[in-house]
């Protein structure tokens, strides 16, 4: 976790805080799906997919769009970052977050694995509906920062008060950057470097 220099505060990039959890969930899911299919179930295989193809579109669409008002106020009152604010690095903030959530990560997995005996697959594709639609929210929030040429920050201790949730209620607002700043570009993805000619 970022140290903050005197008189500023350690600051965590919100695209990257919510895409921290898609890949771990999306794998995790699909994962679960396949073993899913292996077993025939209660209600059977056909049955499963089925409802695990709705329930991956329902899961998608909710955990996209859920809070995007919260969102977009933060955004919109967002205060400069100050001189002494430290910028954490891409690779600590997504660490941070997964190893604070791992026993969630687990304990889902486990579920989404113990639920294809009642309805194969369809626990698998739940979580990784779920995976898929914190990628598109961290798209959307690109978009945003991309169209305002502004980066999204939050603060980190107010991360690790609520369970790593940027857009919480102990989250009382977000810092901004220039587009150029840190190492993650607009939405949380690795930033790519020009080749060199």
């Amino acid at each position: 976790m970022a140290r903050a220099a005197r008189g500023g505060q350690g600051l965590a990039r919100v695209a990257v805080v919510v895409r921290a959890g898609a890949a771990p969930l999306w794998w995790l899911g699909v994962c679960a799906a396949a073993i899913g299919l292996l077993v025939p179930g209660l209600t059977g295989r056909r049955i499963g997919v089925l409802a695990g193809a709705a329930l991956f579109i329902v899961a998608t669409a909710v955990v996209a769009t859920v809070r995007r008002k919260r969102y977009r106020v933060l955004a919109g009152a967002a205060a400069r970052a100050g001189k002494h604010d430290v910028l954490q690095d891409r690779a600590v903030t997504v660490r941070v977050w997964r190893r604070g959530h791992r026993w969630w990560l687990l304990g889902a997995a486990v579920v989404a694995l113990l639920s294809s005996f009642a309805v194969p697959v369809a626990g698998g594709l739940l979580l990784a509906g779920v995976g898929a639609g914190l990628r598109l929210k961290a798209a959307w929030l690109g978009r945003r920062e991309r169209d305002a040429d502004t980066l999204l920050w939050v603060r980190v201790d107010w991360l690790a008060r609520d369970g790593g949730r940027p857009a919480a209620p102990s989250v009382k607002g977000y810092r901004a950057t220039g587009i150029a700043a840190g190492d993650a570009a607009p939405g949380g993805a690795r930033r790519r470097t020009a080749a060199l000619v």
